[in-house]
């Protein structure tokens, strides 16, 4: 079966030519709702997963900021959660506290309009529940690995990812930010660069990501970044998407797409008009070269790493290049 006639007959199944293995059939469950003291209310997440198999490992994915109602939540990223659940996978999202459609943004709370403290919590906290998860999706009981743990993170989620890494900002003076091991595996999509830089007018309503820093970001991390990822809103760098790669400490490894822009070509939903640059191939690559860095980093010696990136510096016309400090 060519890759065009599984694209016909599941979108999930579409992998652009990089090895992955036969998808299988998903489900998705949610809302299940986790009481954190002081939050303002319930963690939120929707689980999406395998019908069948056991020792399934996790992602935890975190969403973007954006300005959609729906998409920056556990609504969002369809094209990447569908895969990586018919591939294996059980993915659980946090719905964070500033989705737009939680109307939390203006709120009179120190950590609005990002709640940048609450988003690194939330990942945390999925771990911290993990067995209750399970138990509350019909079905799921004792089929989680919970020794085999990713955090995945787009745009403002990809700062997230940082943040439950050694990445810190400042508030009040103080620093946040700090490494759980829980996580196994560490993937960056398009995540903010330094603070310092982050001289556009975003700086002014996004104040305390300009004291970005990836100084103590030492626990290893891939860094996905769009060859045309520029705003001017945020930085006059073209390169400032970059950052968590080339200003954290080794080892971290570039992913970076050409022609790429932000939603690289549209990871967050199907069919968004507000993605710029919408490419299923594109997107088809994004999901299926995560998938295989994934494999390999919570199952040391699995080949899918290695498998993914030669087919890509074996195609005719790659789509992407990688780089590893």
């Amino acid at each position: 079966m060519t890759h065009d006639e599984n694209l016909a007959k599941d979108p999930s199944a579409y992998a652009a030519g990089f090895p992955v293995p036969d998808p299988e059939p998903v489900f998705s469950y949610h809302p299940v709702l986790i009481d954190v003291p002081q939050r303002p209310m319930p963690l939120a997440v929707r689980v999406t997963a395998p019908v069948n198999g056991t020792g399934l490992p996790v992602i935890v994915l975190s969403h973007g900021h954006g300005p959609s109602t729906f998409v920056p939540s556990s609504y969002g990223y369809g094209p990447l959660v569908n895969f990586w659940a018919a591939h294996g996978f059980a993915v659980i999202q946090p719905t964070h506290l500033d989705a737009t459609f939680l109307g939390l943004r203006e709120a009179d709370d120190p950590d609005a309009p990002l709640y940048l403290t609450w988003r690194a919590d939330d990942l945390s906290r999925v771990v911290d529940h993990l067995g209750e998860i399970e138990r509350a999706v019909p079905g799921l009981a004792g089929r989680l690995d919970t020794g085999r743990i990713a955090a995945v993170g787009h745009s403002a989620g990809g700062h997230t990812v940082g943040l439950i890494s050694g990445q810190t900002f400042i508030r009040d003076g103080a620093a946040f930010g700090a490494v759980d091991d829980r996580f196994g595996a560490r993937v960056m999509i398009a995540a903010p660069g330094r603070g310092e830089d982050m001289n556009g007018p975003a700086a002014e309503p996004y104040a305390e990501l300009t004291t970005t820093s990836f100084t103590g970001m030492t626990p290893k991390a891939l860094v996905v970044t769009g060859e045309k990822d520029w705003n001017p809103y945020f930085s006059d760098r073209h390169d400032w998407r970059r950052d968590p790669y080339t200003a954290a400490p080794g080892p971290k490894v570039l992913l970076e797409f050409f022609e790429a822009e932000h939603g690289l070509g549209g990871i967050s939903m199907f069919d968004g008009a507000e993605t710029t640059d919408e490419n299923p191939d594109r997107v088809a690559a994004v999901r299926a070269l995560i998938w295989a860095y994934l494999r390999s980093e919570l199952y040391p010696g699995d080949p899918a790493w290695t498998n993914a990136t030669a087919a890509l510096a074996g195609s005719p016309a790659p789509v992407a290049r990688v780089e590893s400090k």
